[in-house]
């Protein structure tokens, strides 16, 4: 059975290639985490390239000198390399970097504020299901499993559509169709250690639900979640780009990838490289953060 909807653009990840690895999580454990990490050069490629857009993109005031939002007709379209636009400009005229470095700033704010939220929610509700169970797991599951009933892509619009355009109602509906599979992820591995023998040492030696929860649980559980809300930062980053290019995200003149990615259709023929930039910005930060997981989940041994 898998933790996301077969009919999203997820890569649709089986509970059980997601074991728990039952260590202590020390400082000593992080570093060789870390360092295992960085034995590994197609995750250390990835982590640099998202570290340098994500400081291009929230240094973009100091990056560059034009409004993203400001263009001049007698400039529309000019090629990639003109003096003075070294990527050309968009349909407006409007400067190409500038607006790919303030759209990355959205499009990145736009993946990971949801991932976040799906975590905090769907980890906590999830955690709690699985340390609980019975009725209460019931309960919490089955409701999860309604949303699941829906296509991720499909609900998000059907979100999205009914609470009108704009960054916020997006952010809402992302974090919506995000939140049922971190509860599947995290509900499957709480389950798996709360049988765990240390367990039920801690609890027979008097411990209270939530110091085990705190201590023994969650240190555990955290391999498996962490690396699959990072597989989902990519999944969050191209669903707000759909939804800002069907008109359901970021609303003009905001500079956003899906959004351009929109508005510059119409020049595929005359500047089909400049109509393909924000594209290619997406495909290379939801690649990168699918790397990024396949290293942690291998520099955390869990397999």
């Amino acid at each position: 059975m898998s933790i996301v909807n077969s009919e999203g653009p997820q890569t649709a990840t089986p509970i059980s290639s997601l074991p728990v690895t039952v260590m202590p999580r020390s400082v000593g454990y992080w570093q060789s985490v870390w360092q295992r990490l960085c034995k590994d050069k197609v995750s250390m490629i990835c982590l640099i390239s998202l570290i340098l857009i994500i400081c291009a993109s929230f240094a973009a005031p100091l990056l560059t000198s034009y409004d993203p939002a400001i263009g001049s007709v007698i400039k529309r379209l000019k090629p990639v390399g003109t003096e003075g636009h070294i990527l050309g400009t968009d349909e407006l005229g409007r400067d190409m970097l500038t607006r790919l470095l303030y759209g990355g700033r959205t499009s990145l704010i736009m993946g990971f504020v949801p991932v976040f939220l799906a975590l905090l929610i769907g980890g906590s509700l999830g955690t709690f299901a699985g340390f609980v169970g019975g009725r209460v797991n019931a309960i919490i599951m089955r409701t999860a499993d309604v949303l699941f009933a829906f296509p991720s892509v499909l609900l998000a619009v059907a979100i999205a559509g009914a609470l009108g355009a704009g960054v916020g109602n997006a952010l809402v509906a992302l974090t919506i169709v995000l939140v049922p599979p971190m509860i599947r992820i995290t509900e499957s591995a709480t389950t798996q250690v709360r049988a765990l023998d240390f367990v039920e040492a801690a609890r027979a030696s008097g411990a209270g639900n939530l110091t085990i929860i705190r201590v023994h649980v969650l240190g555990n559980i955290l391999g498996p979640v962490l690396v699959y809300a990072t597989s989902l930062l990519s999944v969050a980053i191209i669903m707000a780009a759909g939804l800002s290019f069907i008109g359901l995200g970021a609303k003009p003149p905001t500079a956003e990838w899906g959004l351009m990615l929109n508005t510059l259709r119409a020049a595929i023929y005359s500047q089909p490289l400049i109509a393909a930039l924000p594209g290619v910005f997406i495909f290379i930060v939801s690649l990168s953060f699918n790397m990024l997981s396949d290293g942690l989940r291998s520099a955390m041994e869990v397999s």
